[in-house]
């Protein structure tokens, strides 16, 4: 059986969800901040950056999946090894070269057989659909 990978539509999609939570993550910032009367500049811009890079970078490397990818069944794992996610120094990186390239990461997709973006080459890693691990339960 051939692994299927994801479509360059999907991903799409995710990148447009993963930029509406990091919006709605900046506005509780926001929120917590003004629980306080005075917060200095560095913590609010550091908190800002926080969220930003880190975000991706967290979620892909502990869970395979950001919000977007979850909402759209899809992961990013390991080339060498599709059972695994990718360690968070690649996924630093991957976040890295994707936010540099933008969309022109994007042009790579369906070029090869793998769908990967420049960014995954970059970090050695695939995006594939969610498949959970089916354990037979009787119950």
């Amino acid at each position: 059986m051939q692994t299927q990978y994801a479509p360059i539509s999907t991903r799409i999609k995710a990148v447009i969800i993963d930029s509406i939570a990091i919006i709605v993550l900046m506005y509780a910032a926001v929120e917590v901040f003004n629980l306080f009367e005075s917060i200095p500049n560095y913590i609010r811009i550091s908190v800002f950056v926080g969220l930003f890079i880190l975000y991706e970078p967290l979620l892909v490397s502990i869970f395979g999946a950001t919000l977007g990818h979850f909402f759209n069944d899809i992961v990013v794992k390991q080339e060498a090894n599709e059972n695994r996610n990718i360690n968070f120094l690649l996924a630093i990186i991957r976040f890295i070269a994707k936010s540099l390239l933008g969309w022109v990461s994007l042009l790579t997709v369906n070029g090869n057989s793998k769908k990967k973006a420049i960014h995954d080459y970059v970090a050695q890693s695939v995006v594939l659909p969610y498949k959970p691990n089916k354990k037979a339960s009787t119950s």
